[in-house]
């Protein structure tokens, strides 16, 4: 083995139980370089990446850092040998500054006594060195996500990483942040640092990886250069088959309204407006596709409209009915379907097993229950049945929600939304944080949805998925509809002038 592979993991296995999780994975990473981890959802791609920051042991298997074989028992020995984990979820303390997070652990002292001003100089420096703009003194609570994830990886480069594993880093991120992280890691490793990158975004690896490591069902397939790869052949290699990245679907045959909102007026937690006189219609049989950059209302509109916040001023009717400022329950019950943004704080309960997760919305109906007292079998059967249908990888339908990968989670909570037969679906960032085998699974469905005559509101940061899948799209600028959009009749350029509140020349507006 040459000394400049600073990481080489041999026949690496790792079980729970009867279920395999990595099967005999070999990987090699070369000092200063950026290498991909590229696999579906549920490949094994995290799963081997915390036995490398000593979060978990391999069942069998050698890892060597620098040409050395090691035991990395605890996430502290991984530190000590320069190997520092960003997790897709981040770890940090939201009531603490981003100063007390990033030196939590390895607090720097003077006389015994923590060293503030000492620590604040060395996370200045980091933070100019790499081109992570932080400010030390604000509340984590207070900082937007791309902020919290610059803190992430302050916090490793503080504790000496020269290997940093990202999860999944750009999942939550915005179009602009994404671009700035990527340039960050491209910092990061002309210093010398090793970056390895755990995602399934095909663009993102193509932009900055120099290798790429393909794993599918927990067996590690090729490792190739980027350069001479194209994306077809790293999405067949990743599932398996072809795969399209245009959805086919027949031109929208819309019907009555099912969703009308008028001069809509929503407030945010500081009680200042962050929707702003909104007026938008979604009828029976089409896809309306909200695009926007984040922050812009997107969040407290879809809130309102499921009942999760307050309607200030204006009115949100659903098949003709007044349903401002109605309970969730209430919503829910005119079979009105909802994915939230954000499926841990909304959309599961991570301590709760999977089939209890896939009940949460049927639970007090039969046959999930009868007389209130909840049958579980019915439960266990239920999400049985979604697993297969959505493919949700799990090692049984009574493992907690939390301990499925992200892009698992997600189909769980889109598959208990769509089996609900909605008239109308409300789904946020539809395919966060999945690969492109079951983001092609999603967008047909929620086409197939728009065929069976269902009204559906889309919202995404993804501009290909709304353009792809929207039949109008209506752009969000500073909580107003700016225009309205036919996706046919319009590009990225021209969205991107709306997002950003400018005016389109053309008249092809469809308000």
């Amino acid at each position: 083995m040459t000394i400049e592979n600073v990481i080489e993991m041999r026949d690496i296995t790792k079980k729970f139980g009867e279920f395999v999780a990595n099967d005999h994975i070999n990987l090699k990473v070369r000092r200063g370089e950026i290498h991909s981890l590229l696999g579906e959802n549920g490949a094994g791609k995290s799963t081997l990446m915390n036995m490398l920051a000593g979060l978990l042991e391999p069942t069998s298997g050698e890892i060597f850092v620098n040409g050395q074989a090691v035991q990395l028992d605890s996430p502290s020995k991984a530190a000590k040998l320069g190997i520092g984990m960003v997790h897709q979820h981040f770890m940090l303390v939201e009531a603490f500054t981003v100063a007390e997070n990033i030196v939590l652990g390895s607090e720097t002292t003077k006389g015994g006594v923590l060293d503030m001003k000492a620590a604040i100089r060395e996370i200045k420096e980091l933070s100019d060195k790499y081109g992570l703009a932080v400010n030390p003194y604000a509340k984590i609570s207070d900082i937007s996500v791309g902020a919290q994830q610059r803190v992430e990886i302050l916090k490793t480069l503080y504790r000496g990483a020269d290997i940093i594993i990202f999860d999944e880093p750009t999942a939550i991120l915005t179009p602009a942040e994404i671009t700035e992280l990527l340039d960050i890691m491209r910092n990061l490793s002309k210093e010398g640092k090793s970056i390895i990158l755990i995602t399934h975004k095909l663009d993102e690896i193509r932009v900055v990886s120099d290798h790429v490591t393909v794993i599918r069902r927990g067996k590690s397939i090729d490792t190739v250069t980027i350069e001479g790869t194209t994306s077809q052949e790293l999405a067949e290699m990743m599932v398996g088959r072809s795969v399209s990245f245009k959805t086919e679907k027949i031109p929208a045959n819309p019907k009555e309204v099912v969703l009308e909102i008028d001069n809509l007026v929503v407030h945010e937690n500081r009680g200042v407006p962050a929707v702003k006189n909104l007026g938008l219609s979604v009828r029976a049989g089409e896809i309306v596709g909200i695009a926007g950059i984040d922050g812009n209302g997107q969040t407290e509109l879809i809130q309102a409209l499921t009942g999760l916040r307050k309607v200030k001023f204006g009115s949100i009717k659903i098949k003709g009915v007044e349903v401002s400022n109605h309970t969730p329950r209430q919503i829910t019950e005119m079979q009105v379907s909802h994915v939230p943004e954000d499926r841990h704080r909304d959309g599961m309960v991570l301590d709760m097993t999977l089939a209890e997760n896939i009940a949460l919305q049927t639970y007090y109906k039969e046959p999930l229950s009868k007389n209130g007292i909840l049958n579980y079998q019915k439960i266990n059967e239920n999400a049985r049945r979604l697993m297969e249908e959505f493919d949700v990888r799990a090692a049984s339908e009574v493992v907690s929600g939390g301990s499925l990968s992200g892009g698992n989670q997600q189909k769980a909570v889109i598959a208990r939304e769509i089996d609900r037969n909605p008239d109308l679906l409300i789904i946020s960032q539809p395919t966060r944080g999945l690969d492109v085998g079951a983001i092609e699974y999603i967008r047909k469905r929620l086409v197939a949805e728009r065929d069976k005559g269902k009204a559906v509101l889309v919202v995404s940061f993804e501009l290909d998925e709304i353009l792809d899948v929207s039949d109008r799209i209506a752009v969000i600028h500073d909580g107003k509809i700016q225009g309205i959009l036919l996706p046919e009749e319009t590009n990225k350029q021209e969205l991107g002038i709306l997002m950003a509140g400018g005016k389109l020349e053309k008249e092809e507006i469809y308000v």
